[in-house]
């Protein structure tokens, strides 16, 4: 499931809450279609692939639903030596999702070492794509909230991630601009402080956005570009299975397709400053330093004083947290999914932490605390809302 800014149907954000739709391994829950010609489509062209893909038509069901157009289903079938397995059915009407980018960002991962998803056949015309399965469980569903963070699976986490910054070339993916870092910003205003506060933006409202905007946007860009996954969260890391000695399985990579190239700090903000989860500061340091350590090793552009790098994540999480709050109003009051407004008040815990550090922000803070109706001499804590 991904997160992105884009407002039209090409690109819808696919998000989910944890106690919302986006669930893996649905098992027997029925397949419901939105009109009958879409199955017929779906059927006729998996009976057209059965026998060479030695999958099994009749055993579709819903492997994971969210907030987009775009949805997964699971059938079962034999792998190359006759033993059953399962595939994963990627249904994207092309009218409103565009699987391209999809399919080519699943190359580039594969060549980076990623394990991916393998494409093993496409009806491009129909919007319906036939994958190899990476599991049931993703990282976030094995996670428990209440016990200490799993640190060996985010260090998995950060392994792949410098194994995906390391293959980066220009040139490739669409770049992360400061156009487009506003633009998803602008998405707070747009639909958390009008539509869901019910508030309006009068002029020195959107003075002060304006500039801490700009301001952001400035932070953010100072950083090298790299390959940006854009959603890197432990709901799009499937878990593999366990080693024989016991260890964890290489993580999987789901939900790549609006990756860009952007600043190097992005997705190390995404997966420690979930749109789900929360952990506690020093757990964070700790990931975001290690991270730096073995990405300064291997020779990514991290910079050489590790409180700096920290900063940049700051900021950049800044910048998703803003957009973020933005798109869940919106999936709320515009695409009637209302499970997701009940995780805005952790965007807004990250969002005043952040602001709180900066005298530069402080503004922008309090422009906050006046939309989320909260006093100024009122204390709140880092981490869990």
């Amino acid at each position: 499931m991904s997160i992105n800014s884009s407002s039209s149907p090409q690109s819808q954000p696919a998000t989910g809450s944890q106690s919302g739709e986006q669930v893996h391994d649905l098992g027997k829950r029925p397949v419901s279609w939105p009109d009958a010609q879409r199955r017929l489509d779906c059927m006729q062209w998996l009976l057209s692939i059965a026998d060479a893909q030695k999958i099994e038509p009749g055993s579709i069901r819903l492997a994971s639903a969210d907030a987009s157009f775009r949805r997964y289903l699971r059938i079962d079938a034999l792998d190359e030596h006759a033993q059953r397995c399962t595939r994963i059915i990627m249904d994207a009407p092309p009218q409103k999702e565009n699987s391209q980018p999809f399919v080519e960002i699943a190359q580039l991962m594969e060549s980076a070492g990623l394990r991916v998803p393998q494409i093993l056949d496409w009806q491009a015309e129909k919007g319906f794509m036939l994958l190899s399965d990476l599991g049931t469980h993703t990282m976030m569903q094995v996670i428990k909230p209440d016990d200490p963070p799993p640190l060996d699976l985010y260090l998995q986490a950060v392994d792949t991630l410098i194994r995906w910054q390391l293959a980066s070339k220009p040139g490739i993916l669409p770049v992360y601009d400061r156009p487009t870092l506003v633009r998803e910003m602008e998405l707070y205003p747009q639909w958390y402080i009008g539509p869901h506060r019910a508030m309006v933006v009068d002029t020195d409202m959107r003075r002060t956005l304006d500039d801490a905007f700009s301001l952001i946007a400035g932070h953010n860009l100072k950083w090298p570009s790299v390959y940006v996954h854009r959603d890197f969260m432990p709901r799009n890391l499937m878990v593999g299975t366990p080693e024989a000695d016991g260890t964890r399985g290489t993580l999987g990579v789901l939900d790549f397709q609006d990756a860009v190239y952007g600043p190097i700090t992005y997705d190390i903000a995404s997966l420690l400053r979930d749109a789900f989860l929360s952990w506690d500061e020093d757990f964070c340091l700790d990931v975001s330093a290690r991270f730096w350590e073995k990405a300064r090793k291997a020779g990514l552009p991290v910079g050489e004083d590790f409180g700096e790098f920290y900063r940049g994540v700051e900021w950049m999480g800044l910048q998703r947290h803003l957009k973020v709050a933005g798109i869940f109003a919106r999936l709320t009051l515009r695409d009637g999914k209302p499970q997701y407004v009940a995780d805005t008040p952790r965007f807004s815990t990250y969002i005043r932490a952040t602001c709180e550090r900066y005298r530069e922000l402080k503004p922008l803070l309090r422009l906050v605390e006046k939309v989320d109706g909260i006093s100024p001499q009122q204390l709140f804590a880092y981490g869990r809302p």
